[in-house]
């Protein structure tokens, strides 16, 4: 895979960064090109756009992650709760579509506002936050990441098993409903595990995500009911795609350099 679709997938900084109170606000921002076209062509009315941002299947079959994660629990958490979260979205930006024309990543962003979110920002959080979490496992995942991947996160926590211990700590010791995610820091030009409440994700901060985990009681009550321990640990031992993970830091590179080791293309 080419660094062109590398980049041209990757994350794009929000280019209006100022809380605001007003979305109207909004409309000066030059991610914005159906405003420009409105304030050109006036009032003139356009046809009905019915849908915004689709359902993205996983990256492979719904019973594919068997027996580790169920084909019912992708059934119910998939088909039912992340349909939820795009219809949510979709319905929230027909009624005011000041915010069309973003992509998913840069609405994430704008939507957060800075900590004072739109009431946009939860379903569109959440699209984001279920696409990458699925494109995060993959069947016959697990075990260790090689290469630069495993380099690297041995130059910042020590040891794979210190990462492993940190991200599973983390997560077993999240309060509620959310996220646990290995980040890449633009600024440090580090890796670290960090963990999001709700439908927060890095994004907001301008972190790198490169995997993530769900930690919403639905993600996996049907399989695994309250043992979130055994769940967790399951992730990180059969389902974590380091392929994914190795994709995702050759991209990131392109943004942040890290020096040695270098993280091969695959």
């Amino acid at each position: 895979m080419g660094w062109s679709l590398f980049l041209s997938n990757f994350l794009h900084s929000s280019s209006c960064p100022l809380v605001v109170t007003d979305k109207s606000k909004l409309l000066k921002c030059p991610k914005l090109p159906l405003q420009q076209r409105r304030e050109q062509h006036g009032n003139k009315k356009t046809s009905k756009v019915v849908a915004y941002h689709g359902l993205h299947r996983p990256p492979y079959k719904l019973d594919a992650l068997e027996p580790y994660m169920s084909r019912r629990t992708l059934e119910i958490h998939w088909g039912e709760h992340h349909r939820d979260y795009v219809e949510g979205l979709n319905k929230q930006i027909g009624k005011n579509d000041v915010l069309f024309g973003y992509t998913l990543e840069e609405l994430v962003k704008v939507s957060y506002n800075n900590g004072n979110p739109f009431a946009e920002f939860n379903n569109a959080a959440q699209v984001w936050n279920h696409d990458f979490f699925w494109e995060s496992m993959q069947p016959g995942g697990g075990n260790m990441p090689i290469l630069g991947v495993l380099q690297q996160i041995e130059k910042d926590f020590g040891s794979f098993d210190n990462f492993k211990e940190k991200f599973i700590g983390l997560a077993l010791t999240l309060f509620g409903s959310g996220w646990v995610w290995l980040v890449l820091k633009r600024n440090e030009k580090r890796l670290e595990v960090v963990k999001t409440t709700n439908a927060v994700n890095p994004l907001v901060w301008d972190d790198i995500p490169i995997i993530c985990l769900d930690m919403w009681e639905h993600a996996y009550y049907l399989d695994y009911k309250n043992d979130k321990g055994r769940y967790v640990n399951v992730f990180m031992n059969h389902l974590v795609s380091w392929n994914a993970a190795m994709s995702r830091m050759a991209r990131a590179q392109a943004f942040v350099n890290l020096g040695e080791p270098k993280i091969p293309v695959a």
